[in-house]
């Protein structure tokens, strides 16, 4: 934490930002090691460029904060106070030199807490924090990618459950259910998002909703999941056919397969993110399914399921070691469903690694 906090007062410096106020769960968490949902109560931590930093929560939340580690001051408010007038009175009393410049998350921050953080500091001017946390937290520490791995690991273990609870009839909430439950008696409290189970032509809708739709021989069956362990989060996604695949659904999951495969082949440390996309784009282009493959080839992956960078053909950045996302070519036909083959990937000093391990060649379901 405090290398983290360091590391973002440095910047402050360079950029003469006298505080940094930052109010999303993810940032709040990444800073402090404490992760929880304030619902709408008030949660921030003021970042100081000449002082300690102010952490401010609901009362409720004050001794879980301290447990998580979090040494400096803490408010914990009750629900009939004013937590902005009790950071006034509490940044008051730092005696801090003139704030000319402050800096929040311009994509999080309501519009309401924007006035009252300016509020505080009437005569600074306004700056972006967003930016810098991306780039702080793009990079994983050994830590972090620890418990990525073990994320990946309950990702597999869901799918592996979900196959085995595959049988003609059952639907596609029956599956999503069990999933869920076994994943639950592993520990897991809390899925990345919405779990997909998804059928039939349903798999042709990239982020289709599952529901009572059973399951018949010739489906297509996907999968997309992920949970949040520790406060990170992993994504999967696999698909397979049930009891027996036509020609086209083969070629359509082969020519994913090889998307997938030569995207991740070229994800080492130097390429430019862009070329991971185009790379896949062209294959399933070239295979005369362009205009079926309509998102991304994939997204950052750490605190949020969908994170920095976004990992599409037009992002010029470049690949670095520690950084983890997502690949997931995929191709979507209304008639007869869709594939999609998502790994969670590390780069590494040598090239790659895929923390999500679950097989991915064509298997027929019997």
């Amino acid at each position: 934490m405090r290398n983290r906090i360091n590391e973002l007062t440095s910047w402050m410096e360079e950029q003469q930002i006298d505080v940094v106020f930052l109010n999303s769960t993810e940032n709040v968490f990444y800073l402090t090691n404490f992760h929880t949902d304030p619902h709408e109560r008030l949660m921030g931590l003021f970042i100081f460029q000449n002082a300690e930093p102010l952490f401010i929560l609901p009362g409720m939340e004050k001794q879980q904060a301290i447990e998580a580690g979090w040494s400096s001051e803490i408010i914990g408010y009750a629900d009939h106070e004013d937590p902005w007038q009790l950071a006034k009175e509490a940044i008051g009393k730092r005696k801090l030199p003139e704030v000319n410049q402050i800096a929040f998350e311009e994509e999080i921050l309501p519009f309401r807490r924007s006035q009252a953080l300016i509020g505080l500091f009437p005569h600074a001017q306004v700056s972006s924090a967003e930016k810098k946390l991306n780039y702080m937290r793009v990079i994983k520490d050994q830590s972090e990618i620890d418990i990525m791995r073990k994320a990946a690991d309950m990702a597999d273990y869901g799918v592996k459950v979900g196959v085995e609870a595959l049988h003609q009839g059952v639907t596609e909430m029956e599956v999503l259910a069990t999933i869920e439950y076994e994943l639950k008696k592993k520990g897991i409290r809390e899925m990345s998002f919405s779990t997909m189970v998804l059928f039939g032509e349903k798999s042709g809708h990239p982020h289709g909703n599952p529901g009572k739709r059973s399951l018949k021989p010739g489906d297509f069956v996907l999968f997309d999941l992920g949970v949040v362990l520790d406060g990170y989060t992993s994504d999967i996604t696999r698909t397979f056919v049930y009891q027996g695949a036509s020609d086209e659904q083969e070629t359509l999951y082969n020519t994913v397969l090889k998307a997938q495969m030569a995207s991740l082949e070229a994800s080492k440390p130097g390429t430019r993110i862009g070329e991971l996309d185009q790379i896949a784009r062209d294959i399933i282009t070239n295979a005369g399914y362009g205009d079926r493959f309509p998102h991304r080839i994939g997204h950052g992956l750490g605190i949020n399921v969908h994170e920095f960078p976004s990992m599409s053909h037009l992002n010029n950045d470049k690949l670095q070691v520690g950084m983890t996302y997502t690949i997931e070519p995929g191709i979507y036909d209304p008639n007869i469903g869709g594939v999609r083959i998502e790994d969670d990937v590390l780069i590494t000093k040598d090239g790659y690694e895929t923390l999500t391990s679950y097989p991915k060649e064509l298997q027929i379901i019997k």
